[in-house]
């Protein structure tokens, strides 16, 4: 049995993932490590709570002592590190809580797997580390090897993150790899995120607020690719590598939300445009040449029906 720990695994994509790779696996033995904050739900994981290939442990990355009295206990194998603060308007309310569980978190994480042999130790990141893309010209796209510039106290968290995990490989030659993917969609997602907030919203009729003048670009991610892709990447990624991760598929703010009304049969009228957010990134787009040729990785969901399935999972489940 091969044992990993799966850190955030009660959010989003952590909880994505573990459902996909106990599905996969019947060797592995994974073990979910959630602090439990707003974001994180444990119904996510509901119908697995009792597989006996899954076990959770309530606690938190930024703890030490802890930390590594869990990795002498447990022996993992692999390491894959969901946890982190995630909201861009609570990163801009609240910089220092993303400084600490982003950054330092990770630094605890790294040196457990120093300290106790971890085979690898994989980052999940995000393409906000890059920065911004122009809107009139769709021919930029993020490439592994652009120059990072986050925006945002969120971003800048997850570049210094990014750079730690890069220097233990360099330093330490601790095996790691990283992904940075752009903005994922799916079930499991919290209420807060666009998409599910804008369908929930559109459900109740009540007003879609909607920052600025809607034309913010970003490339969309089935979480189910995403997960496939982290799974390859795990596997079969060259030790020391980043890998972007991204749905090809660009769509404005704007438009993602009137596909959700129309879906749903409610009126545009319940569009609300609201003040913009403080330093709001115009465009993000992935290149993901490298790992669909290195890896032969590819999303198997269009926007056109990922949406659809997802306004169908949220209307069932709200």
């Amino acid at each position: 049995m091969k044992k990993v720990l799966i850190t955030g695994g009660a959010g989003f994509i952590g909880s994505n993932f573990i459902h996909y790779i106990l599905s996969k696996y019947n060797d592995y033995q994974v073990i979910n490590l959630d602090k439990l904050t707003y974001a994180a739900n444990l119904d996510n994981l509901k119908d697995i709570e009792d597989n006996k290939n899954y076990r959770f442990i309530h606690g938190d990355i930024v703890d030490q002592e802890f930390i590594f009295k869990l990795f002498e206990n447990e022996k993992f194998d692999i390491v894959i590190n969901f946890a982190a603060e995630s909201h861009v308007d609570n990163s801009i309310l609240n910089p220092q809580i993303f400084t600490i569980t982003n950054i330092l978190g990770t630094q605890v994480l790294l040196d457990a797997c120093r300290k106790y042999n971890i085979k690898r130790f994989h980052q999940i990141s995000t393409d906000e580390v890059y920065g911004e893309l122009p809107l009139d010209d769709k021919s930029i796209l993020f490439t592994e090897k652009t120059p990072l510039n986050p925006s945002s106290p969120y971003s800048a968290s997850k570049a210094s993150a990014d750079m730690l995990v890069k220097s233990y490989y360099r330093t330490y030659s601790l095996p790691i790899t990283i992904s940075r993917c752009s903005n994922n969609y799916g079930p499991y997602q919290h209420l807060e995120k666009l998409i599910p907030l804008m369908i929930s919203k559109a459900i109740n009729n009540d007003n879609l607020p909607v920052y600025g003048n809607g034309l913010n670009v970003r490339d969309w991610l089935h979480v189910y690719d995403h997960c496939t892709a982290i799974d390859l990447i795990i596997h079969e990624g060259k030790i020391g590598e980043i890998y972007n991760i991204g749905g090809n598929n660009e769509k404005s703010n704007i438009d993602v939300v009137k596909i959700i009304l129309k879906e749903l049969g409610k009126s545009e009228k319940l569009i609300k445009y609201v003040n913009d957010r403080p330093g709001h990134d115009l465009r993000y787009a992935i290149d993901s040449t490298k790992i669909k040729t290195a890896l032969n990785w590819k999303p198997v969901y269009s926007f056109e029906k990922g949406i659809l399935d997802t306004i169908k999972w949220y209307t069932k489940m709200l």
